[in-house]
């Protein structure tokens, strides 16, 4: 009989999408002495497999007060529990805070990639219209008191659809990037009662800048810009200016990103 200590079992690749409100975190990404949605599952999830510590790699940033309904990330784990005995067990009561939870969680790839592997993502914006804001809707939602013409901002929105240099609506990551050229492949505004709620798709997005388009969208909506303004905005190599306004983080949600 060997007396063997037992086999470590193989990492293996676990991706998951996850739902998060951000009003009590300083972002998603881990900086040291805030508090992030990122340090928090990384520390939860090292309990659970009984490591030191565990990495996870997330599909993109979020920003202070921003939330999330499917940010997706990936990690690798020595364990021998199962995906849903991984999910099960973050959720469980007492483990991940409330205002965090797994939604699913699979095995895939080593290939994988969170970030790398994305081909789309969604963002949804959400706006209260109306004089008085209640206060279970001042978290998820920029508050907006004067009339907005949605057909104005629909007029703007279809200048944004395609691929366009958007250093205009994009802040200073303070981190080098390859390109400010990204790809918008849907962009809507729909209202129901007090609520306005903006949904954009595209192949990537700059820092801030969903913010930003729904920023100037305001604006156009308000009277304060025309639609027609956009394309010289959209000019290559146009730097951002005061004309662009960073709408409120509170609402704004990663919504959901998509593989092949």
């Amino acid at each position: 009989m060997s007396d063997a200590p037992p086999r470590e079992p193989a990492p293996r690749r676990f991706k998951m999408i996850c739902a998060y409100d951000g009003t009590a975190y300083q972002g998603w990404q881990t900086q040291p002495g805030f508090p992030s949605v990122q340090e928090t599952i990384e520390r939860t999830l090292a309990g659970i497999v009984k490591r030191d510590a565990v990495a996870i790699h997330a599909s993109g940033r979020t920003d202070h007060g921003v939330h999330a309904h499917g940010q997706v990330f990936h990690c690798d784990l020595a364990t021998r529990m199962t995906a849903r005995s991984l999910r099960m067990a973050l959720n469980a009561n007492g483990r991940l805070p409330p205002d965090i939870r797994i939604r699913s969680c699979v095995e895939v790839s080593p290939t994988f990639h969170a970030r790398f592997s994305a081909i789309r993502k969604e963002y949804r914006y959400y706006v209260w219209n109306t004089r008085l804001l209640p206060p279970d809707k001042r978290l998820y939602h920029a508050h907006i008191v004067r009339p907005l013409d949605l057909d104005a901002m629909r007029r703007a929105m279809a200048h944004f659809v395609g691929e366009h240099d958007f250093a205009a609506f994009s802040a200073n990551p303070n981190r080098p990037i390859a390109s400010t050229v990204r790809r918008i492949d849907r962009f809507e505004v729909s209202k129901n009662g007090s609520r306005i709620a903006f949904r954009v798709q595209g192949n990537g997005f700059l820092y801030k800048m969903v913010r930003s388009l729904v920023g100037f969208l305001l604006r156009v909506g308000a009277g304060q810009e025309r639609p027609d303004a956009v394309p010289a905005l959209l000019a290559p190599g146009n730097p951002r200016t005061a004309r662009v306004p960073s709408a409120p983080a509170c609402g704004l949600f990663l919504w959901q990103v998509w593989y092949d």
